[in-house]
């Protein structure tokens, strides 16, 4: 998607390479406005997550633990919005902020890594929303349900490669097409934030406010439990800076994320909270995928069902657009200045990623017919698709703290702010090192067991630069311990001990 050259991350760490010349700096004519921009940050953050919000978060803790974690995440993602936001303007010369902040920041090796795992996880993520897209056809076509039936991945599948096409024949028609169906599914949510208000029931809402009663564990559980399904919908935090290339003005990068961030914390806090004034806690814990339907319905009767159900298909239309587009710019950008194998660099005749859109989607369709075979779904894609891009949130905001406290960028017209945004950097890397934590052994075993094959692409990179050592001492470590990782989940989901479900 993007015309890069180069990613001209040598100005910022002596100890990487030069790229190749010709970066330029996309404030090209045609380029990406803010209004495009905004939609890929609200547009790729409104999948199918928010709708089955309710469900998801009352399973895991009781109104007043979900508040406590709402606050936390609410200043631990603004502080790395905050961080793209900065970057974007002190760093303009490095396009692809998750790819090359951390290359910037902690390397090559590393940087390749967190590309390699924010593909995956949006790779991982589109295979959830077809998923869920059809489970939500299942409620009223019983030939669907679930969404993982023979007839559904037969459709899932056409849909899938109905996008690509559409992709594949230019970012600039995908992006505008995404920017209306962003605009569409805000309908449906804003319908049920006003219908659902008028229907709260606060005495409901305060019924066994921290959970005592039942058995959902401490309040400090119950608040961990939460934050980590929030993690996954909040994930197009970053849509913009991935954009950044594209943008037609610099500045609008860090409007775009900061904006669309606020907007969807909102939306989602409001969906969340005003659901537990409508049905018991327990009983909306019950309720299958899409339960926002189920919840509106409980206030107007059928037709609440019906319109949300019409705003997901609508929602997960966009946000497979949003994330396909994603998938293939992550993998472009490091292709395009050598991190990546050539082939992945490569653009077709409409600026468009095609090579690098081409093997996400035949891997998507591979994971697709895999989950002919598996229960709970759209749950496992979801969970693993939040883990695996934890930790190229945390390389973000580490070098964000990197550039802070080193003062790179702090000196003449630029010298104030320093203080405020190392607050800024501190606070979104010690939250990206809760996330870590709280996303638990199990799911970063598997995130290993995923990150490590990518070590025989990197290679394949480095062997067409004629590089004669692959990797430096400190990234030998990072390697051993992946490697590692993953022949401890391996052994674990060999002997039962660990699940992919």
């Amino acid at each position: 998607m993007h015309s890069h050259k180069a990613s001209s991350v040598a100005a910022s760490t002596a100890s990487l390479p030069d790229p190749p010349e010709g970066s330029g700096r996309a404030s090209e004519a045609g380029g990406l406005a803010f209004p495009a921009l905004l939609a890929l940050v609200v547009g790729s953050m409104i999948g199918g997550g928010i709708f089955s919000l309710p469900q998801n978060v009352a399973s895991a803790a009781a109104p007043g633990p979900i508040i406590i974690g709402w606050v936390i995440t609410g200043i631990g993602m603004v502080c790395l919005a905050l961080v793209y936001q900065f970057l974007s303007r002190r760093k303009p010369e490095l396009d692809n902020g998750v790819y090359a902040y951390a290359r910037a920041g902690f390397g090559n090796y590393v940087g390749f890594n967190s590309a390699w795992g924010y593909w995956l996880s949006a790779l991982i993520g589109n295979v959830g929303y077809l998923i869920l897209l059809f489970s939500t056809l299942g409620k009223f076509f019983p030939v669907f349900e679930g969404g993982n039936t023979v007839p559904a991945v037969i459709l899932a599948s056409v849909l899938l490669w109905a996008v690509h096409f559409l992709v594949i024949s230019g970012v600039q028609t995908a992006a505008l097409i995404n920017t209306i169906t962003t605009v569409a599914k805000i309908v449906p949510l804003a319908v049920f934030i006003v219908v659902v208000a008028i229907g709260f029931n606060y005495d409901l809402f305060t019924m066994d406010f921290w959970g005592s009663e039942a058995s959902l564990g401490s309040v400090s559980e119950q608040t961990k439990s939460m934050m980590m399904i929030t993690v996954w919908v909040f994930i197009g935090i970053e849509g913009a800076s991935i954009y950044s290339k594209r943008a037609k003005n610099r500045s609008d990068v860090g409007k775009a994320t900061v904006t669309g961030f606020l907007f969807m914390l909102a939306l989602l806090v409001a969906v969340n909270l005003l659901s537990l004034g409508v049905m018991q806690r327990s009983d909306i814990a019950n309720l299958p995928d899409v339960s926002m339907a189920d919840v509106l319905a409980e206030v107007v009767g059928p037709w609440g069902a019906w319109l949300i159900s019409i705003g997901v298909l609508i929602s997960l239309i966009g946000a497979l657009l949003s994330w396909i587009l994603l998938c293939g710019e992550t993998m472009q950008i490091p292709g395009s200045d050598g991190t990546m194998p050539k082939f992945f660099g490569k653009l077709n005749k409409h600026d468009a990623p095609a090579n690098a859109l081409w093997v996400t989607n035949a891997i998507t369709q591979l994971f697709l017919i895999t989950a002919l075979f598996s229960d709970n779904v759209y749950l496992s894609m979801a969970t693993l698709a939040a883990a695996l891009i934890l930790v190229p949130y945390l390389l973000s905001a580490g070098y964000a703290l990197m550039v802070t406290v080193r003062g790179d960028t702090y000196t003449g017209k630029m010298a104030k702010g320093r203080v405020r945004d190392l607050i800024i950097s501190l606070v979104a890397t010690v939250y990206g090192l809760w996330l870590i934590y709280a996303a638990g052994p199990s799911n970063l075993l598997l995130s290993a067991l995923l990150y490590l094959p990518g070590a025989a692409v990197y290679i394949w990179a480095k062997r067409e630069k004629g590089a004669k050592h692959y990797f430096k001492p400190y990234e030998l470590i990072i390697l051993a311990v992946l490697a590692i990782a993953a022949v401890a989940a391996l052994w674990m989901l060999a002997t039962g001990s660990l699940s992919l479900v």
